[in-house]
């Protein structure tokens, strides 16, 4: 299976970036959303275009790091793309509580 990634345009509003270490994050950003979509595929998308991918907000780390930033934003990412796994049936648990 081919999987063709483009991103046009990724916003990060608030981020104190210097325009040197944009690319930095960038790559670190492809690198982690290529490693993750190899290793672990994306069960459940058929494919198209996505004209907008709503991720839930990032909690950067403060290390200032731009390459640990661009890992955890495509890690982000990843979690958005890949479908919610199904909720499971309610069942009826039964068990004995440990005295």
């Amino acid at each position: 299976m081919n999987i063709a990634l483009h991103i046009e345009r990724l916003v990060l509003d608030g981020l104190p970036v210097h325009s040197g270490q944009a690319p930095e994050i960038q790559a670190a950003l492809e690198t982690e959303l290529t490693r993750l979509l190899k290793e672990q595929g994306l069960a459940g998308v058929s494919g198209g275009a996505m004209p907008h991918l709503a991720v839930a907000p990032i909690q950067l780390s403060r290390d200032g790091r731009p390459g640990h930033w661009g890992r955890q934003i495509a890690r982000t990412l990843y979690d958005g793309l890949a479908p919610a796994p199904a909720a499971p049936a309610n069942r009826r648990l039964t068990g004995r509580l440990a005295r």
